[in-house]
């Protein structure tokens, strides 16, 4: 909601921060409040950070994981087992895995889940290069690391079936992934032990 009495500036700084998850109008107008007073702490260090993320930052071409160089630090990792591929959702999943120390292998991002209803299908996921990546005899274990909700069961039967013709190992989280938890929200304990205890899919 725009107000007659703030500049075009500062109104088009607090129409974005609305854009962002977790703030609202309200909120957002808090932000910008905050960040003006701390015009040079806080603010042009910001904008400078947006401005180079903007510029360098980019999803990995082989696992889908945001990084400056490509391919990414975890793909690079040489200490990792790269015969078992874990699957996540989104790029925040497989931070909380790796803040967890959970997983020791490699990753795959598919950049959302199935939903018919919001028109997302296989070909807006990023599926076909994990296909390709599972057919590879280095693969040896495919863990579906996805959110135990209605879109994340359809997404891990989906790949279940894609996976078959793959000579693979298919299994899921286990203990502690509460129905309908995101994986971004677990503490690093529950994380842990579901990676532990996955079982066959």
């Amino acid at each position: 909601m725009h107000s007659a009495n703030i500049g075009p500036e500062l109104q088009r700084l607090i129409d974005l921060l609305a854009k962002m998850p977790g703030l609202g109008p309200r909120s957002a107008k808090r932000a910008a409040l905050f960040l003006l007073k701390k015009r040079e702490p806080v603010m042009r260090p910001l904008a400078f950070a947006l401005s180079d993320a903007a510029d360098k930052v980019k999803a990995c071409s082989n696992c889908g994981n945001w990084d400056s160089i490509d391919p990414c630090a975890v793909c690079a990792e040489t200490s990792r087992d790269p015969s078992i591929v874990c699957v996540v959702q989104d790029v925040a999943d497989l931070w909380a895995l790796e803040r967890a120390g959970a997983h020791k292998g490699r990753y795959h991002v598919l950049g959302g889940l199935l939903s018919p209803l919001d028109g997302i299908g296989p070909n807006e996921l990023n599926i076909g290069t994990l296909l390709e990546r599972a057919s590879s005899e280095a693969v040896k274990e495919i863990v579906l690391a996805l959110p135990a909700t209605v879109d994340g069961q359809t997404t891990a039967h989906y790949l279940g079936d894609q996976l078959l013709s793959a000579n693979v190992a298919i299994t899921r989280l286990s203990q502690g992934v509460p129905v309908g938890g995101e994986l971004d929200y677990l503490d690093e304990g529950t994380l842990s032990a579901a990676m532990k205890t996955r079982r066959p899919a």
